[in-house]
């Protein structure tokens, strides 16, 4: 079984057992995303905080 399915699986069962399937896939969502931002900052894909400020601050405007 693949890393990832298992994974999913034990997250799963974790939850309770009044879970929607709504819920299953916010859980599911988020951990891909936290992963996701991990291999990231591995790779060294980020921006300095105040490369972020600035970024903002234009957005803001």
């Amino acid at each position: 079984m693949s890393h990832i399915k298992q994974d999913v699986i034990s997250m799963i069962e974790k939850l309770s057992d009044e879970v929607d399937y709504d819920e299953i896939m916010a859980e599911i969502y988020f951990r891909q995303k936290v992963d996701t931002s991990l291999r990231q900052i591995e790779e060294g894909k980020v921006i300095s905080h105040e490369d972020a400020k600035k970024r903002i601050s234009k957005w803001i405007k």
